[in-house]
């Protein structure tokens, strides 16, 4: 069964339980969420999921038409495609001997990273860019070596007219 990226994006009520009603609809139905984040919007008492998955077309429209029907959920939003803006936050450490030092912060400088903690062996970064734009940084730098790593998930918006 081929299976296609999708990013969804779900206004909700601010309550508990509502992520935890939300990703068991995707366990029931076998769909590994690749990243999920939600956090308060403008309005506190709403929040914003957004999760990217990849999932067979047809089960995920079941899936989506389910969501909707739960209590909390108070709008969903398929932004798979170019309508929307798309944008992802990584936290990267990086091995970085002193030969290596100024390559490293060249390509930092490239992606517009922003320098955190720059140590005699590591520097530790900030880079926002779409999934593609991390994915070529981390290849760039994993010659280099990468202590550790962490990523938000995929944020997403509407382009508006």
């Amino acid at each position: 069964m081929e299976t296609t990226k999708y990013t969804l994006t779900m206004l909700v009520e601010n309550e508990p339980g509502v992520t935890a009603r939300i990703t068991g609809l995707f366990a029931g139905r076998g769909y590994n969420i690749e990243t999920i984040c939600g956090a308060p919007t403008a309005n506190p008492k709403m929040s914003r999921i957004t999760i990217t998955t990849h999932a067979n077309p047809l089960l995920l429209e079941q899936c989506m038409k389910q969501i909707k029907r739960l209590v909390n959920v108070i709008k969903l939003r398929d932004m798979t495609g170019e309508k929307a803006i798309k944008r992802e936050m990584a936290l990267i450490c990086v091995k970085a001997k002193p030969e290596n030092q100024s390559k490293i912060k060249q390509i930092i400088a490239d992606f517009n990273g922003t320098m955190m903690n720059e140590g005699m062996q590591q520097y530790m970064f900030e880079i926002t860019g779409d999934e593609e734009t991390i994915d070529i940084l981390l290849e760039k730098l994993e010659p280099f070596g990468i202590k550790k790593l962490t990523r938000s998930g995929v944020l997403a918006l509407y382009k508006e007219p």
